[in-house]
């Protein structure tokens, strides 16, 4: 019986022997993760999803993020058949996942099974556009043309999600290695959901990943080269490899 390994970034399945096979490259060539950087900086901009910013005055232009879009892939995001995008907005995150062949969209989102404001709809549609404007401006088709670009709209799938206020991060962190997204049939989506403390294992494990990642690596070997920037050492505690942090040692307001 075949079980699967997923690693971040990547999708890789394992035999009974350890061996992976074609599946990260299947993903790698169908899915487009989307770097989530303009999508926030645009929703800081238009925080209530309102098409002229209030701050700028201005609607949203690709353009007027220059320092991000080298890290956006644009022939990927214009020649793959599903494009993956988190989006984080009032300390709450979310996942789209967008059919790019059929043009449709949908939303995992870990705590809510519908839009749960009008304000939070408002938002859904500016995100659409955002998402819509990227496609146009790497070289491919929009997700609807003219008017119809700002009336985008994505359905809420039923999916399992979080059981307390702060694990949706978690959550769309591993949906973005796990979902598949041909599974999703009728607005649903059925999978066994984790215990808790699966998720707090989760959490340790993404831990772990971002300190000893090796961009930190980088900054780390930068830091102590310079003459200008001094940081505290990190706690001995924290760093043991016998400190275990679960959901009962989080306070939430």
């Amino acid at each position: 019986m075949k079980q699967r390994c997923y690693i971040w970034g990547t999708r890789l399945k394992e035999d009974a022997d350890g061996n992976t096979n074609e599946y990260e490259e299947m993903f790698q060539e169908q899915i487009y993760c989307l770097p989530p950087d303009i999508v926030s900086m645009a929703l800081s901009d238009h925080p209530e999803g309102e098409f002229i910013s209030s701050k700028t005055n201005k609607e949203f232009r690709v353009e007027d993020y220059p320092s991000f879009i080298p890290f956006i892939d644009r022939k990927k995001l214009t020649s793959h058949p599903y494009i993956f995008a988190p989006v984080c907005h009032s300390g709450h995150w979310w996942l789209w996942l967008i059919n790019t062949t059929k043009r449709k969209c949908h939303i995992l989102d870990p705590l809510h099974k519908k839009a749960p404001s009008e304000e939070r709809k408002q938002i859904n549609k500016f995100t659409g556009y955002v998402f819509s404007r990227l496609r146009a401006y790497a070289g491919g088709e929009p997700l609807q043309k003219d008017e119809k670009e700002k009336e985008i709209k994505a359905s809420y799938v039923k999916i399992s999600g979080q059981k307390t206020s702060y694990d949706c991060t978690i959550y769309v962190m591993k949906w973005l290695e796990l979902i598949e997204p041909e599974n999703i049939k009728k607005g649903k989506y059925k999978w066994d959901n984790w215990k808790q403390e699966e998720v707090d294992h989760y959490r340790v494990e993404y831990a772990s990943r971002i300190l000893f990642s090796e961009m930190n690596k980088q900054r780390d070997r930068a830091i102590r080269e310079s003459s200008s920037i001094r940081l505290s050492k990190p706690s001995s505690v924290l760093l043991s490899l016998f400190c275990q942090i679960n959901s009962a040692d989080i306070e939430t307001v």
